[in-house]
């Protein structure tokens, strides 16, 4: 969405009767999340191929966007009281996960003087960044996933016209576009990776785990809609400086924090898609990137430069899924949605149940507020299309294997705050780390298995995608799988797996701390990009998994 901009009326945060109101619905006396949101809380999640895995499952979600959650408190002085509303974080949860939502979409970003993460240049606020720990912490004992957002395209909370700035050019539109030429602000680039590696080696002050250890992240988001639009016709259509920032940023992201899935942030626009115009973002070419784990896209129909009807939305969405699971080969996650002027309810159910039949892996409508900030695509609790909603996560659920929770998770006492280090200029940023060889442990032996090999081959550069599939009675306990290529392809990176090549012989091996087992009749997914010679890729004749001869589909 373009325009996030919280109104400096409401920065002082809600009138407490608001907030008595609130913890009058919610109860706010925490106690236990049904034991299958627990589990599913200390699991990773991944991809299956072109679908997302969870807890070794097949894994469908329903979810929202709660951008702002960030902002919740005074956001000044040197104490939790001063800085941040817990309470109020705490309700806002209990709310999400009333009205059975996964995952939740939110800004880890913004360059204001009020609640900013980095106000200045390297410069990052501890304060503000606790108040994130704390988020994190609440999601996990609600049993909720997050999706946070790295930076922001648009003029919202400061987004990449603050990092223009910091090295002296303009930002706006189309100025904004250097931030994703290195010829034009290598400043850029430096500061965007400097923020990032800050923030995934943190450790979060209230559970002593760091960001890019904490499975309570779904995903991250590298930019909220990034666009390189109106440098050139052929950039608007071919997408090849976003493409190459995404590339290079991505390969960033994934050479720390290998455990999380990634997504670029787009919107989905496109000519070929009759919705919004050629941007320089487009959707399979960004998000053919390697390093990519999963495609998105924003539809808003109801827009006046829009303009669609319900069956033109579905017959949208569809072609994002196909696209998706086809083409780009990779589960779709519909990140921003909604409608407003028509009956919200009628829209919502009809095109919940179209993409749940099309394929679609995951959902996030814009956006669940905790009070009534926006008038045209807020939804508070109590909402009549909340309904709607929750039978869509139930069926999303059900879909996923997950059992559905019958009662509401209650929160738990605020986690007890540690000492807060003074904010810190970055390190500076470094290349991702090479490939590390496999363990020297030996896994067990397994008893029968089948293979997935998904490939998407640019000639000289390809990606591959594997599944891994426990087709036996038992457990298998620690995994290794042998392929060889067919040609003079050579392994550059692997996420979800640790790798070592000799010659054309690749050994993927099992991460240390997860993942590790393949449970009878489970699944896990790694995958990797590679270098090779145009036009001798292809899949892989067989695989062995422990020794073992696996079957392939």
């Amino acid at each position: 969405m373009r325009h996030k901009i919280e109104p400096r009326s409401r920065r002082l945060g809600p009138p407490a009767v608001l907030l008595a109101a609130a913890l009058a619905v919610t109860g706010l006396t925490l106690g236990r999340t049904p034991a299958s949101a627990a589990d599913a809380g200390s699991a990773f999640a991944t991809r299956c191929g072109i679908h997302f895995c969870l807890d070794g499952k097949e894994y469908y979600f329903a979810g929202t966007n709660t951008y702002d959650m960030f902002n919740y408190g005074p956001g000044s002085g040197t104490t939790d009281a001063e800085y941040m509303d817990k309470a109020r974080i705490d309700a806002h949860f209990a709310n999400l996960a009333a009205d059975k939502v996964d995952v939740v979409r939110l800004w880890m970003f913004s360059h204001d003087d009020w609640h900013g993460f980095e106000k200045t240049k390297g410069v990052y606020n501890e304060r503000e960044f606790a108040e994130f720990d704390y988020i994190i912490a609440s999601a996990k004992a609600h049993g909720l996933k997050l999706v946070p957002v790295f930076e922001n395209y648009w003029e919202a909370y400061g987004g990449i016209d603050s990092r223009l700035q910091w090295e002296g050019l303009s930002g706006g539109q189309p100025g904004r576009a250097a931030f994703f030429d290195k010829t034009r602000c290598a400043g850029c680039f430096t500061s965007y990776k400097n923020y990032v590696s800050y923030a995934l080696n943190r450790t979060n002050t209230y559970t002593g785990v760091k960001y890019k250890d904490d499975p309570t992240v779904f995903a991250w988001d590298l930019m909220n809609e990034p666009r390189y639009e109106n440098q050139s016709a052929a950039e608007n259509v071919d997408g090849t400086t976003l493409r190459a920032w995404v590339d290079e940023m991505g390969a960033f992201v994934k050479g720390i924090d290998s455990k999380h899935l990634l997504s670029a942030g787009l919107e989905g626009h496109g000519t070929a898609y009759g919705f919004g115009g050629d941007e320089g973002n487009p959707f399979v070419h960004v998000q053919q990137s390697p390093y990519l784990d999963y495609t998105s896209a924003h539809p808003y129909p109801t827009e006046a430069w829009a303009n669609l009807s319900i069956d033109q939305t579905k017959a949208l969405v569809r072609k994002w899924i196909s696209d998706s699971h086809d083409v780009v080969g990779k589960p779709f996650f519909m990140g921003e949605f909604n409608v407003h002027n028509v009956d919200r309810s009628a829209w919502w159910t009809a095109l919940y149940a179209d993409f749940e039949a099309a394929g679609g892996d995951g959902s996030a409508f814009w956006w669940y507020e905790d009070h009534n900030v926006d008038g045209k695509f807020g939804v508070l609790a109590g909402a009549p299309e909340l309904s709607v909603f929750r039978a869509h996560s139930d069926r999303m659920r059900a879909k996923s294997g997950l059992v559905v929770p019958t009662t509401s998770p209650t929160a738990t006492a605020s986690p007890t705050v540690t000492a807060s280090p003074t904010a810190t200029v970055s390190p500076t940023a470094t290349a991702s780390p090479t490939a590390t060889a496999s363990p020297t442990a030996t896994p067990t032996s397994t008893g029968t298995c089948s293979v997935h090999y998904g490939l998407s081959d640019w000639g000289t550069s390809f990606n591959g995608d594997v599944t891994v599939k426990n087709t036996g009675s038992t457990a298998v306990n620690g995994w290794q799988l042998v392929f060889s290529f067919p040609g003079g392809q050579s392994v550059s990176q692997m996420w979800n797996a640790r790798y070592a090549q000799s010659g054309r012989q690749v050994t993927a091996t099992n991460p240390a701390d997860y993942n590790t087992t393949i449970a009878a009749g489970s699944s896990v997914n790694f995958g990797f990009s590679g270098a090779s010679v145009a036009g001798t890729n292809g899949v892989p004749q067989s695989f062995t998994l422990n020794g073992t001869t696996c079957t392939t589909y």
